[in-house]
């Protein structure tokens, strides 16, 4: 029998403020353990939280980028549960009355777009961290407690089960993360935890309209921990039903290192959440005013964004959407065609050699040794003629780890292209006597004998000659013998 899964993502991206949602505690990534807390995300004794302004204009702003429809009269709600990292013993977080819901996200994969829905998006604290002292989270000797995370502000994202596949999942995510850069609301770095995801997952033969038993992974923190853990967890349920057996509604996590999903524990209900309004915070209500002012500051969008490109720039659909999904990218992309480099040119080395160096670094491209101007000016000397597209390759890792300039190190090295046909023309002849062979066979029409000479030529002036000059000379040499 042949299933299909069906996915909802909860998305939980951190907010970012300089303070936490209901105390002045700051927000910093990297602060030694238990710093950055005060009594009122400790939860002592009587304290009183006050909600952070920021906070309900931030979750506005997502919540407008999102297609959503906001609510004028919303409140927030405790959520009970026990656990270590909750110091509380319940999360201030929002139930029947999310300041955000019904609202949409178009992705597309393959060339096919999809809607996918979005239920509903609202505030709520985050938790502290637990750090395992172990390889793993089922498998840790002990765990110790940082709160310095407690408190900081979360907008969770929860989709509708429209989500078909592990691929579309990506790039659900991958737009979701887009927007919220774009929208300035939170940096999303997934490394960081600043963008979290938890994955429900089902399976159910394909046709049939009822949804199978869910399990749910929580706290996936990449691209790649999210696609690889949806494929083994809907694989591994298939399995389990082709077997005649039954899935086990639980919550589960992601290994990393050894690519499956475990178990944690049976999944709770909302019921055994015993949801109530919280008492020390009073519920509030938006005004038209209020949400049509956030409206007015809303940025250009990645879909308006691709938009442009492919229309003014004459880049693809694929193309377009690379350089869109993420913000930096789009305007380190920019930032080049501003400089004068050719869109196109630009766009293949951003995905190419640039894309490469940041992998090989580790870092992101805002962190880059090399300007947006510096790349563009060794784009402008390929395009001029001044150096290959092969001499390019060598002259951008020096870029890189020099700081120097383009032009300095093509200088330096003697590394400018030859064009000029009166000093090609005696290696072109040497090349070309030195190999009857290759002659004859070209003559008997086997083309590719001109791919070798070309080879030899480069090679004769170490990568430094015009290949479309010496293109044209190779076959005029060869027509006249």
């Amino acid at each position: 029998m042949k299933y299909e899964a069906v996915i909802g993502l909860e998305v939980h991206t951190e907010l970012q403020t300089a303070t936490k949602i209901f105390c002045n505690s700051k927000t910093s990534f990297g602060a030694p353990p238990n710093t950055n807390v005060s009594p009122v995300c400790l939860g002592l004794p009587g304290v009183l939280p006050v909600l952070n302004k920021k906070v309900l204009e931030f979750a506005v702003r997502a919540g407008l980028a999102l297609n959503c429809e906001i609510a004028r009269f919303s409140k927030f709600d405790r959520k009970n549960y026990y656990y270590p990292d909750l110091p509380k013993n319940f999360q201030t977080s929002q139930f029947d009355l999310p300041i955000c819901k019904e609202g949409y996200l178009d992705v597309e994969v393959d060339g096919e777009v999809s809607r996918i829905r979005i239920t509903r998006a609202h505030m709520e604290e985050d938790a502290g961290k637990l750090v395992h002292h172990g390889d793993s989270i089922t498998t840790a000797d002990y765990s110790l407690v940082d709160y310095n995370r407690t408190g900081t502000p979360l907008l969770e994202i929860v989709s509708e089960p429209d989500i078909r596949s592990a691929k579309q999942a990506v790039a659900y995510m991958e737009k979701m993360r887009a927007i919220l850069q774009y929208c300035g609301i939170s940096d999303c770095r997934m490394e960081e935890g600043s963008l979290r995801c938890d994955a429900n997952i089902s399976v159910r033969p394909v046709g049939q309209k009822e949804l199978g038993t869910k399990t749910e992974i929580k706290n996936i923190n990449s691209f790649k921990g999210v696609e690889k853990a949806i494929e083994y967890e809907a694989i591994r349920q298939a399995k389990i039903l082709e077997a005649g057996g039954t899935i086990k509604q639980e919550t589960r996590t992601w290994d990393e290192k050894e690519g499956v999903t475990k178990s944690m524990r049976s999944k709770e209900e909302a019921n055994d959440y015993r949801y109530f309004p919280e008492p020390d915070l009073v519920p509030f209500t938006v005004s038209d005013e209020y949400i049509e002012k956030i409206r007015q500051t809303l940025p250009e969008l990645p879909d308006a964004r691709k938009a442009r490109y492919m229309e003014s720039f004459g880049l693809s659909s694929y193309d377009a959407d690379y350089l869109t999904n993420d913000k930096a990218r789009a305007d380190y992309f920019e930032a080049m065609v501003k400089a004068g480099a050719e869109p196109k040119e630009a766009c293949n080395w951003l995905m190419g050699e640039f894309a490469g160096k940041l992998s090989e670094n580790g870092i992101e491209i805002t962190e880059s040794p090399v300007t947006p101007e510096g790349l563009a000016a060794l784009l402008t000397l390929i395009a001029k003629g001044t150096i290959s597209g092969k001499i390019a390759k060598q002259v951008f890792p020096e870029m890189w780890e020099t700081g120097k300039a383009a032009e300095e190190i093509v200088k330096e090295k003697g590394l400018i292209q030859i064009s000029d046909t009166s000093e090609l023309e005696a290696i072109v002849m040497e090349v070309i006597q030195a190999n009857p062979k290759s002659v004859e066979d070209f003559k008997a029409g086997n083309k590719k004998a001109v791919g070798f000479f070309m080879g030899q030529i480069m090679k004769a002036t170490k990568g430094k000659a015009n290949p479309r000059v010496v293109s044209g000379m190779v076959m005029k040499k060869l027509q006249e013998l």
